[in-house]
């Protein structure tokens, strides 16, 4: 094992998987069902069947891609192996895939909690600002309202379709209609099921591993499968019958095209419920599941905008994009990221007048596009270890997407517009960043590429010496890192010195990409690494340097002290008047309380 290596800590289990992914996928059916009955009407089911067996499609697909990057298996990961250029395209369609996300889902939200028409625009701006502050102090707990409000959502599903169970009719419906084209873009129209699904994958880096599984050969792909399986399962049979009771609706208590589209779920639970019991009923039911389906639908915005600003932040941090976007705010949130993501979602619902249809067009061209590249990918990645099968149902998935890219294209010019901006600034940006970094780009035959592929560098492993080995987390240069210096001297042990700088982002995928993060390029690690191995090197010490990039300094401790299988963890505090604070502190009560028994805890002062 290359004990210099980062890892993010794996603590994520299925049920909080399912929970985070179900937070964006599920909220889908609150305006799928509403545009499908807008664009086709009464012959809109089979166009819903339809989305629901991509949908399924996808989410099988998306199993096969967690397996496979179990580090990561975003876009941007998945299409690094093919292309960067490829990999920032799918990035940057992912960005207008959260940018619209946040808007939408924000204006979604305001139509579920009864916001007069007039007053909705306004009233979508001033969340979205609202949420963006929030997250200027770091997204620490991002995914807590989403899981707390998985289960209420699942009992709003469920209880509609129970409600509708006994009145489900085929009276009313009606056959497809104006031929396979005009069918097709029906079918393009209410594609936004898929919305969601890409979280799945940015999560397998720090999802729990598979038993039998290692740091050093990890797999997630059980804990993926049975985190997708669930949510894919609710999404595709509560979408198909919600949208089969919705159109067995008759009367006085049919939905109308334009004016119940856009809370769709509300309507059904306030008609379903006046016809099982009376109308202050189904009135009181309308309003619950409008509080509920509302409140999930600011949690995606939340989640929308967090991710913005991790993905952002990941891009620039690889030389992707101007390096003034990652410099922090005293809370270790970007500025430059977390501005775009707050100030663009508002532009673009100013643009489209909170148009719930325009903004659907605007928001499948970046969710079809950013799952088209990744699949995509994957299919023609040969070096990925996959069945005929499963490569050929990835294939066509992955044709099937990009017909459906190609035709919004096509038919909606304010799509492919807002398409083309996007790209079209995302790459200038990239551009001018390479220039100014002195990088061009070159062109080499296979043979040279081969000798400075960095496969092909022999790895480095370090000898340590018999003895027990220490590792210090400091954060400046403390008495600590004297007192472990001559602890590992008198053990004839190694010390590894830690140095953890905090960043409160939500980082997608995996947190060490191709341009690992370097002590030597932090000023605060560089003075204490530099002068730990000068000392170590005169006093017959092996110091390793180890720096991590975190957003849970406790967790990234414990994962290391665990992963190296140290004998002592040390840690330390400048003062000793400020040691009882420091005994009080976050970090320091966590790694107590979840450190192994097998390694003794020492805190110096």
């Amino acid at each position: 094992m290359d004990s210099q290596a980062i890892h993010r800590p794996r603590n994520l289990d299925w049920k909080r998987a399912a929970a985070l992914l179900y937070g964006d996928w599920g909220t889908s059916k609150a305006y799928v069902i509403g545009l499908a009955f807008a664009a086709a009407g009464h012959a809109s089911l089979p166009i819903i069947g339809a989305v629901c067996v991509l949908t399924a499609l996808v989410g099988y697909n998306y199993i096969l891609v967690c397996r496979h990057f179990p580090d990561g298996g975003g876009v941007y990961s998945a299409a690094r192996d093919q292309s960067r250029l490829l990999a920032v395209i799918g990035a940057l369609l992912l960005v207008a895939n959260f940018l619209v996300t946040a808007a939408l889902s924000c204006n979604s939200a305001m139509h579920y909690f009864g916001v007069s028409a007039g007053q909705v625009a306004a009233a979508t701006v001033l969340v979205i600002l609202i949420i963006g502050g929030i997250n200027f102090f770091g997204p620490k707990h991002t995914g807590s309202l989403a899981v707390g409000l998985m289960v209420p959502m699942v009992v709003v599903v469920v209880a509609l379709i129970l409600l509708s169970l006994p009145r489900l009719s085929t009276a009313h419906l009606e056959p497809p209609r104006g031929g396979i084209a005009r069918n097709w873009q029906f079918f393009v129209a209410t594609i936004l099921a898929l919305s969601g699904v890409e979280a799945i994958a940015n999560l397998t880096g720090v999802m729990k591993l598979d038993p039998g599984a290692t740091m050093d050969k990890p797999c997630v792909s059980k804990t993926a499968r049975k985190a997708i399986l669930p949510v894919a399962a609710e999404v595709v049979l509560g979408t198909a019958l919600l949208g089969w009771a919705m159109l067995s609706l008759s009367g006085a208590h049919a939905p109308d095209p334009v004016a119940h589209r856009d809370y769709m779920m509300r309507f059904l639970g306030q008609e379903y419920g006046t016809l099982m019991f009376n109308a202050g009923v189904g009135k009181a039911i309308g309003a619950v599941v409008g509080l509920v389906v509302g409140l999930l639908l600011l949690s995606a915005v939340n989640t929308a905008i967090a991710a913005q600003i991790g993905l952002i932040y990941m891009l620039a941090r690889d030389g992707e994009m101007p390096r003034f976007f990652t410099r922090l705010n005293a809370y270790g949130v970007p500025w430059w990221p977390w501005t775009m993501a707050t100030l663009l979602p508002i532009l673009i619902v100013l643009v489209t007048g909170a148009d719930i249809e325009s903004l659907a067009n605007l928001y499948a061209i970046g969710v079809v596009g950013a799952i088209t590249v990744n699949l995509g990918s994957c299919t023609f990645n040969r070096s990925l270890r996959m069945a005929w099968y499963e490569r050929g149902i990835m294939g066509a998935t992955f044709a099937v997407l990009f017909a459906v890219e190609i035709t919004i294209a096509k038919v909606n010019h304010g799509a492919l517009f807002f398409a083309i901006c996007l790209l079209g600034v995302g790459l200038s940006l990239r551009t001018i960043t390479q220039r100014r970094a002195g990088l061009r780009t070159v062109t080499l035959r296979r043979e040279i590429a081969a000798r400075v592929a960095p496969e092909t560098a022999p790895e480095f492993e370090l000898q340590l010496e018999t003895g027990q080995t220490i590792l210090v987390a400091a954060r400046g240069l403390t008495p600590v890192l004297r007192f472990a210096l001559e602890e590992a001297r008198l053990r004839q042990g190694a010390l590894y010195v830690l140095y953890v700088k905090e960043l409160a982002v939500a980082m997608p995928g995996l947190l060490q990409t191709a341009e690992r993060p370097r002590w030597q390029d932090d000023p605060a690690a560089a003075a204490i690494m530099s002068s730990m191995l000068h000392l170590g090197a005169r006093h017959n010490v092996q110091v390793v340097p180890l720096y991590a990039v975190s957003d849970d300094p406790a967790n990234s401790i414990l994962d290391l002290a665990a992963t190296l299988g140290v004998d002592i963890l040390m840690l330390g505090s400048p003062q000793r008047r400020r040691l009882v604070q420091l005994l009080k502190g976050n970090v320091v009560t966590e790694v107590a309380r979840n450190l192994p028994e097998n390694i003794q805890l020492v805190i110096h002062g």
